[in-house]
């Protein structure tokens, strides 16, 4: 249900935490566009002005050429991924339940295709290498017919955490959240669930009174940089801005056991009074013996919970609780790499400096190889006819089939052009130089991509140079793989949870169908874990 309260401070802690991440967002915008091949797009100063590379290059009449390696180096990993095909299975601590960690394997595996894994995988798997941040969400709902759980990938540029952690498990982090831009209409259908809460929604993003109030708390709270208006406004001002936060909560409480009746409940600290004492007291007054055993026992503790909010750019709350989740959770699965104090870096971050010195080598070899070609056209003043310039034999000259007008008195001489052979720079060993640091920085050798070795290379050295190639990629492939196990670890608990009654489940081929009988196991716990190529495979 919507709250009609406001929480502005929330939602400043939010923006600090979406703040820090700032110079992140910047670098994996960077990332993309040397990935995708806009590799000229880098900002320098010129003369006082801050121009892109691109337009300053071809100002001084070259063309910014470029040969886009890093994402054939990114193709490469991501086959290398897809050929491994690492199944996955879920497991049981007692011998008896054995059974059961099969049925739940198949119920997860019928999941994964229902959610096309293999393409997202790859997909999360390219961001992955291109930010060092992949983000999904778990949830559980009805889609195109099919109620399920499901999964989505969330954009890293949306999504913010409290990067002061500084566990690369993500175990200590104390907020995540996500940024929605979404059309009034949706907005409606999610948050409003009666008319009072239809107005007050209308009201709260009306464009007329939306800057009014956007300015009034942003002077309020005394934010005046233009950067932190990314936060609170959409670029697409047809779209509504909602902040999603979830955050952990830690409070005193009182756990109750009631041995009248046998129940079992929390109560808040300041509700002890009323809910235990006076009950006690009015029961030990009445005087029976029976009674007298029956009191109230009270245990006080810290709890530690996940709550969510679903905030207006204004602080206005649109839906708030504790997670509903029987995981105990956030509904997110990520992965920051490497996260050595706190520190993110992709694999196409260590590689753009590479790629950056090979683009100018072409780029000058292109401008000395057309230097050379075209020289210098020597043109006599004595040979230009009455009515051309000099502009004009230049346009004549450059033109394939021009024809320039000559005078021819004795002596005269015509006009020549003048072209010299390029001189060796070393451009050639300064190219094959950085193309070699590529692959060496990278870990992405020829032998991982697969060219042909010379004669004098035997079969057992390429398969072995295969292998090393390999375990370049190794941790960054394994720490993708944990990431992933995270997130189906969330599902498997989200299975057990929604799954409330008996339904049948596709097995993978041509198997029969598994029944998954909910009285049985939501008792059960199951550990997800990948099948190596070194474990025997049961069944």
């Amino acid at each position: 249900m919507m709250s009609t309260q406001y929480n502005i401070p929330l939602l400043m802690e939010a923006r600090q935490c979406w703040d820090r991440m700032e110079t992140f967002r910047r670098q994996r915008q960077r990332n993309m566009r040397y990935c995708y091949g806009d590799q000229w797009g880098d900002y320098v100063m010129v003369d006082g002005k801050k121009v892109r590379e691109e337009e300053y290059i071809r100002s001084q009449g070259s063309e910014p050429l470029k040969n886009n390696l890093i994402r054939r180096l990114v193709k490469q990993v991501l086959g290398l991924y897809r050929a491994e095909d690492t199944p996955l299975r879920c497991s049981v601590m007692q011998p008896e339940e054995k059974a059961y960690a099969k049925l739940m394997t198949s119920v997860v595996e019928h999941n994964r295709r229902l959610n096309r894994a293999t393409e997202l995988n790859s997909r999360m798997l390219e961001e992955f290498l291109i930010s060092g941040l992949t983000v999904q969400r778990k949830s559980y709902g009805m889609r195109n017919g099919v109620e399920d759980c499901w999964t989505d990938i969330v954009s890293p540029s949306a999504f913010f955490f409290d990067n002061t952690s500084t566990d690369c498990r993500g175990w200590d982090v104390e907020m995540v959240g996500e940024i929605h831009d979404m059309r009034f209409d949706t907005l409606m259908s999610a948050f409003a669930h009666n008319e009072q809460q239809w107005q007050r929604l209308t009201h709260a993003y009306a464009p007329t009174t939306y800057d009014e109030r956007l300015h009034e708390m942003l002077y309020t709270c005394s934010l005046s940089r233009v950067g932190e208006m990314d936060f609170f406004r959409t670029a697409d001002p047809a779209l509504c801005r909602v902040v999603e936060v979830w955050y952990r909560r830690r409070q005193p409480e009182y756990l109750c056991h009631d041995r009248y009746d046998g129940t079992c409940y929390r109560i808040a600290l300041e509700d002890k009074q009323r809910m235990v004492d006076d009950v006690n007291k009015m029961r030990l007054e009445s005087g029976r013996e029976m009674v007298r055993d029956m009191t109230i026992d009270t245990h006080f503790r810290i709890t530690d919970e996940w709550r969510y909010a679903f905030l207006s750019p204004f602080g206005d709350v649109l839906a708030e609780g504790a997670t509903p989740y029987w995981h105990g959770s956030h509904p997110y699965a990520f992965k920051a790499y490497p996260y050595v104090d706190a520190e993110i870096h992709s694999f196409v971050g260590d590689i753009i400096d590479q790629q950056r010195y090979t683009n100018r080598l072409i780029t000058l070899y292109d401008w000395v190889m057309r230097s050379s070609a075209k020289g210098v056209l020597l043109v006599p003043e004595e040979s230009i006819p009455e009515g051309y310039s000099i502009d004009d034999i230049a346009d004549q000259w450059a033109r394939f089939n021009g024809v320039i007008a000559v005078k021819t008195r004795n002596g005269a001489v015509l006009p020549q052009q003048v072209a010299a052979n390029a001189v060796n720079i070393g451009i050639n060993e300064l190219l094959q130089t950085q193309l070699s640091f590529m692959e060496d920085i990278s870990g992405v050798t020829g032998a991982l991509q697969g060219k042909a070795s010379t004669a004098s290379v035997s079969g057992t050295l390429f398969r072995q140079q295969t292998h090393n190639a390999m375990l370049s990629q190794l941790d960054l492939l394994d720490t993708f793989r944990d990431f992933i196990l995270d997130g189906v670890s969330k599902d498997v608990r989200n299975i057990q949870q929604y799954y409330d009654r008996p339904r049948a489940i596709a097995s993978r081929g041509d198997g029969a169908p598994v029944v998954y009988d909910p009285s049985i196991m939501r008792s059960i716990q199951f550990t997800a874990d990948y099948v190596r190529k070194t474990a025997e495979v049961e069944g």
